[in-house]
Parts: C-alpha cells; structure tokens; sequence
C-alpha cells in the first residue's frame, strides 16, 4: 500500500496498518489492476458496465464513496463564505494557493488548503450560478463546473481515480462518474453528457486579495475537524515538480518534471500545455501570445502570485496586444489600458473574455488526457 493511499485514507480518519506518515518519505509499490483487484473499496457500488473509458485503468483511490467527503449547500448569503479578514479565514498564509471565480463584481476564492481534503465543494447559489469546484490533489488539476448538466445535483467523491484523477459521481438515482479532466460523463446513465466549465484563475491568496479585497472565501468552518493550515497538506513531498511517484502507476512524458505546474487549454486537436517553468524566465510578468485550436490567445503570468491565465486579446471587436508592467500589471499597445492578472482592466472599463476551458494541473497529468497535446516553450 502506498504513501498516497494511506494519506487518502487518512482523510476520513481510518488508521491503516498503524503506518505511520513522517517526513514526506515514499514508499515503493503501486496497484495497477483494475478497481476489482485492489483490495479496498472496489468498484465502491457503480455500475461499470457501459463506461467509455477502460475499466483496466480505474483504480481504488482507498477510500469509499464519499469517504472523502465534499462540502455542499453553499449560498452566496452563506456565513462559511467569510471577507478576506474574518477570523475564519485566518488559517490561509499569503502563500497559499486558491482558486478564484468571478462573476460580474462578485469574487469568490476556494483555496487548496480546503479541497486538499474534500477535493469537491458544490456552490448551490452565488452570483445566481449553481456550479462546483474541483481539485483533484494528485493531479493538481483544478476545474469548476456548472451543474445544469446534471439538473443542478451535487457532485461526489466517488473514491475511484482514472488516471489517477478523481472520478466524481452525481448524486442523483441514475448516477454516472464524471472523470474531472475528461470534463464529461464516461460511466453510467449520462455517458458522453459534457460538463460546461466555468473560468478558474489559480493564484496566491495575498495576489488574490490583492486584486479583490471584497471577495468571499471559504471559512474553516466546514462541520469537519481538518488541519486547514499549509501543514495540514496530506500527501508529503507528493507534490515536488520532480516527484515521479504516482498512485497509479502509468507513463511519464519526460519532456517536462512530472509535477511542474501548467495551464493546459483543452481543445479537439489535443490543446495547449503552457508550463509555468517555461513563463517564469525571472520577471515579475509576462504577456504570451500563443495560439490554442487555430484561436489567438494572450497568456497573463504573474511571478508573485504563481498564477498564470488565457484570455482571447479582444475588446469589441479591437484586437489587443499587450506588454508586462514592472509592478506585474499589463498595458496593451492599442489603448493604453492597464490590466489585472484576472483580466480586468485598472480603470474599471472592460474585461477580457478568460478561456473558459484554461486549467492548471500538474505536467505528467495533462498528456494522458490529451495525448495530442502541443508544449508550448520560451524557444517558440
């Protein structure tokens, strides 16, 4: 039994053979059967039998379903969703990564430190939006979802991985399993239903604030007794750009470390991979030109907050091309506008339109979801 899965266990209190976790060191061995041969919870009561996904690489995570338990009912007049300086949001340092969403003027952070253990949070109601993110921890894969797909049900964990990815479930009587980077249904009654996806910018909780000093985070009040803080993170040094250890053993591209962080823009030739080890050449910011499915796409990254974001460089109907500012703003040449990491410009006049499928996740992750995948580096 490995590091990973004892760790998951962990998560919803079992003790496992007494191991004991200490100092991030690894242990050897990986399952690589089927969920039938891998001892914990089995297919965790779903049917497999109509999945579009090999069965022969869904693995146990070593938990049940919900044995990972995701956070739900959350509404925009929510008192867990507190200000930036509520005592509840204290246990989050300025480092701390988070997932912020932005509706209008509305802002809403879901930090990692959450999701490290409950991995799924479904938002019944804010900005008028019923929608759930996600962060699968051993892909570092962050998405968020609207829910009309599913008639606005919650989402599970439903303790099986593909790929190593969290397979969420929908808690509905014909319930399916929704792999988070397959981004749709691929067992069960809603096969090949998509997911429509909601624009996420993961960044620092301090640039957050920064940038949106109204917004909403998630408290520590979650009704589950978890170390929310940095050093609650439950995996070790899983997370080390140059750990090759995986729960599920499968290939590595060797192209890039295999836990380097990126943004990945999915789309039907195989998508764009953006490392971050490839944006951060030293300065403080840099605007990207790239181009993802045959569109023109300008690239924001910001060193300090460790966030990077696409978003298509136009404003009714002018195409922008943008520069970085020292202070780590961005101006584009046409107007003169200074812009934020999130895309908005400093004066409050427009927005740019983010792409909504951008995602962050961990390098060894992203080809085996598209395998047709460009890598997009410094050199061009």
């Amino acid at each position: 039994m490995t590091l990973f899965r004892a760790a998951r266990r962990r998560l919803f209190g079992l003790l496992v053979g007494g191991m004991m976790i200490a100092g991030g060191t690894l242990l050897t061995g990986c399952d690589t059967g089927g969920v039938e041969g891998t001892g914990g919870g089995g297919s965790s009561g779903f049917n497999l039998d109509n999945c579009t996904i090999p069965t022969d690489r869904l693995v146990d995570g070593g938990v049940p379903r919900n044995g990972i338990p995701s956070l739900n009912g959350y509404t925009a007049g929510d008192d867990r969703l507190v200000g930036p300086d509520a005592e509840d949001a204290g246990y989050l340092a300025d480092g701390d990564r988070v997932i912020g969403l932005l509706f209008g003027d509305q802002a809403l952070a879901v930090p990692h430190n959450i999701l490290w253990h409950h991995e799924i949070i479904n938002i019944d109601d804010f900005a008028g939006r019923t929608f759930a993110v996600t962060l699968c921890p051993l892909t570092g894969s962050t998405l968020a979802f609207d829910r009309s797909a599913v008639n606005g049900a919650e989402f599970g964990v439903s303790g099986l991985l593909f790929n190593n990815n969290l397979l969420m479930f929908d808690r509905r009587e014909g319930e399916s399993l929704w792999p988070q980077m397959s981004r749709g249904a691929r067992c069960g009654a809603n096969v090949g239903t998509d997911l429509d996806m909601l624009p996420v910018m993961v960044m620092t909780w301090g640039h957050w604030k920064e940038i949106h000093p109204d917004t909403k985070v998630v408290s520590s009040e979650t009704g589950h007794n978890r170390t929310y803080t940095a050093r609650g993170y439950p995996y070790g040094n899983y997370n080390a750009p140059n750990n090759d250890r995986l729960l599920f053993d499968i290939p590595i591209d060797d192209r890039r470390p295999p836990k380097e962080r990126l943004l990945g823009i999915p789309v039907e030739d195989g998508g764009l991979a953006i490392p971050f080890g490839e944006l951060d050449d030293g300065s403080t910011a840099r605007a990207v030109e790239v181009t993802a499915g045959g569109r023109e796409v300008v690239v924001f990254w910001n060193q300090d907050a460790r966030g990077a974001m696409a978003y298509r460089p136009m404003i009714d109907g002018q195409p922008l091309s943008f520069s970085a500012t020292e202070n780590g703003r961005f101006v584009d040449d046409q107007t003169g506008r200074t812009w934020t990491l999130d895309g908005r410009a400093l004066d409050g006049s427009a927005r740019l339109d983010p792409v909504e499928t951008a995602y962050m996740s961990f390098w060894f992750a992203w080809p085996v979801f598209q395998p047709e995948t460009a890598l997009w580096t410094d050199q061009g």
